[in-house]
């Protein structure tokens, strides 16, 4: 039996299409079931409600084998709430439920200068400390930004031909390389202990470089204009302040190279390029 968590999302969406192919058991948790996909219907148990909540974990866990792992994004409250706090009740029904493989998604990063300052970076690599303690074998899938943030500038770009963001080149990957990482892992469950898996894109991409291809794969100008910290954090004027400080010192070290650290090879990197990634999902999302 394996457990999906955010079975609707970015990456879970993704995972579970995969692992519907597969004989596994599934089990998801889901707060709206009604938005799985007509393939999962029939072939999935389904526990209601948010996988933060301890009841929830603790039914959805008994008799699991695996459990896929994602802290959704809450700007509500202090990223250590958001992560820590939101995982402890998993943490603590899975080691009650004795369940051997757990797959999270995490953030690169670790063991460099940058990470004990990087915010939501740094409450992240703690939630991964919170479920190598369980008892169960861990990988934590430490990923670079995703191809997917830019559909936040979907708008912008259709209307002024720009997107903002204040990084540096990075190995950006697709969400869809990470689920098949993800997949991969649950299904063999021949590996053991605790440690990371770097999901890398094929090739470092500057924002620039962004803007070259969106603009050959949508036959119109686009510009990257870079975007100060501080302007980031007007934008974010509203939502918990801790959470405020935690996104700009993360996008303060993604800036300063902390998702550079990690060699490339061949098992770390997906095969998603951007150009394959903005013709099939960025430009219908830029033209809806």
């Amino acid at each position: 039996m394996i457990v999906i968590t955010a079975p609707t999302g970015n990456i879970g969406r993704h995972l579970l299409t995969r692992l519907l192919k597969s004989a596994e058991e599934l089990r998801v948790i889901a707060r709206d079931p009604t938005r799985l996909p007509d393939a999962a219907r029939g072939r999935v148990e389904v526990v209601t409600g948010s996988h933060g909540d301890a009841e929830v974990v603790d039914r959805a866990f008994e008799g699991a084998d695996a459990v896929f792992w994602l802290v959704p994004p809450d700007a509500s409250r202090p990223p250590e709430d958001a992560f820590t706090g939101f995982t402890r009740p998993a943490a603590k029904a899975l080691a009650a439920h004795g369940v051997g493989h757990v797959v999270g998604v995490s953030v690169l990063g670790r063991g460099t200068p940058l990470a004990d300052r990087a915010g939501l970076v740094t409450a992240s690599l703690a939630m991964d400390d919170l479920l190598s303690g369980t008892g169960a074998a861990y990988r934590a899938l430490a990923d670079p930004s995703f191809f997917e943030n830019l559909l936040e500038e979907a708008a912008s770009i259709r209307d002024k031909g720009v997107f903002a963001d204040p990084d540096r080149k990075a190995p950006l990957v697709a969400a869809t390389d990470i689920a098949a990482v993800a997949a991969d892992l649950l299904l063999d469950r021949s590996w053991t202990g605790t440690g990371s898996a770097p999901v890398l894109g094929p090739r470092d991409l500057s924002p620039n470089d962004l803007a070259r291809i969106t603009t050959e794969q949508l036959d119109r100008p686009v510009r990257y204009e870079r975007q100060p910290l501080d302007a980031l954090r007007a934008d974010l004027n509203g939502l918990d302040e801790a959470f405020v400080q935690a996104m700009v010192d993360m996008k303060r070290a993604k800036d300063e190279g902390l998702d550079t650290g990690v060699t490339r090879t061949p098992e770390a990197t997906g095969p998603t390029t951007f150009e394959h990634w903005s013709a099939h999902t960025l430009k219908p999302a830029v033209f809806a």
